[in-house]
C-alpha cells in the first residue's frame, strides 16, 4: 500500500496514532523510547513519523525517523538495559572504526607541509 510523506500532527493526535497503530507495545507518552532493530537507533514517539495512505481512505502507518530506515512498529523493541548497553557498544565500535581513518587522513594530508618545514630548516 503506497503511503505519502509524514503528516504533521499535534501532540494529542500523534500519541493517539501511536497507541492505535502500534499493536505490539503501549505508548504512554511521546517521550517513550523504542530501540529500532533495523537501524540500531533509539527513537522517541515525538520522532516517529506518521504517514497517510495516498488513496485518502484514512489509513495511516508509523515509520522510523532514521533516514533510509523503513522499519515499522514490529521492528521496535523496548529499550531494556541490555539493549541500551548493546547499542552503546555498537556506537563505540563505529567511532573506533571511523576515528583511525579520520586521524590517518589528517596526518597524511599534513605530511607534505611538514616535509617542507624540515627542508626550510636545513
Amino acid at each position: 500500500m503506497p503511503f505519502s510523506s509524514a503528516v504533521s500532527l499535534d501532540d494529542v493526535d500523534k500519541l493517539t496514532a501511536l497507541q492505535r497503530l502500534d499493536q505490539f507495545r503501549k505508548w504512554r507518552s511521546l517521550d517513550d523510547k523504542r530501540y529500532c532493530l533495523v537501524c540500531g537507533k533509539i527513537i522517541t514517539g515525538r520522532q516517529i513519523q506518521v504517514a497517510d495512505d495516498i488513496r485518502g481512505d484514512g489509513s495511516q502507518r508509523l515509520n522510523c525517523p532514521t533516514e533510509r530506515c523503513n522499519s515499522i512498529p514490529m521492528d521496535w523493541a523496548l529499550p531494556t538495559d541490555e539493549i541500551l548497553a548493546a547499542a552503546e557498544m555498537a556506537a563505540c565500535e563505529q567511532r573506533e572504526i571511523a576515528f583511525p581513518k579520520a586521524a590517518e587522513q589528517g596526518i597524511t594530508s599534513q605530511l607534505p607541509r611538514l616535509a617542507g618545514q624540515f627542508e626550510e630548516a636545513v
